[in-house]
């Protein structure tokens, strides 16, 4: 399988205790396939909502076994701008500016998203984003 890019909202949702099937899916990738992958932006949203030190240690370390996709921050930022304009010309306004960022990561490295945010189906809708689906 190609890269997967798994975003905030499922791994908040594993780390939780929540069953869905993307966090099943997330279990499933995690332990078949070396596929998931990170961007900065995603494992600074993860670590920052969590409270206790110890659990942010061992998170931050079990992060670190993935790999992170990296793109120069300047052309991240362009490209993610980019993609938020181009679809708010379409009527379609986006909630959290760093679901673009997310988003222009994925395409840029041509990997799927693994998500449970509706941004993410928008952003797609008028984007090259490849999702992964149910």
């Amino acid at each position: 399988m190609r890269d997967v890019l798994v975003d905030t909202s499922v791994w908040i949702d594993a780390l939780n205790g929540k069953t869905n099937w993307q966090t099943k899916l997330l279990e499933q990738l995690i332990s078949d396939d070396p596929s998931v992958v990170l961007c900065p932006v995603i494992i600074q949203e993860i670590l920052q909502g969590i409270r206790d030190d110890n659990d942010f240690n061992t998170i931050k370390a079990d992060l670190s076994g993935f790999v992170t996709l990296y793109i120069d921050p300047v052309e991240a930022a362009y490209g993610a701008a980019a993609l938020y304009r181009n679809i708010r010309k379409r009527g379609v306004t986006i909630r959290k500016s760093n679901d673009c960022l997310i988003a222009y990561y994925a395409i840029s490295c041509e990997a799927s998203l693994l998500h449970n945010d509706a941004d993410f189906d928008k952003i797609a809708a008028y984007s090259a984003l490849k999702l992964l689906k149910e």
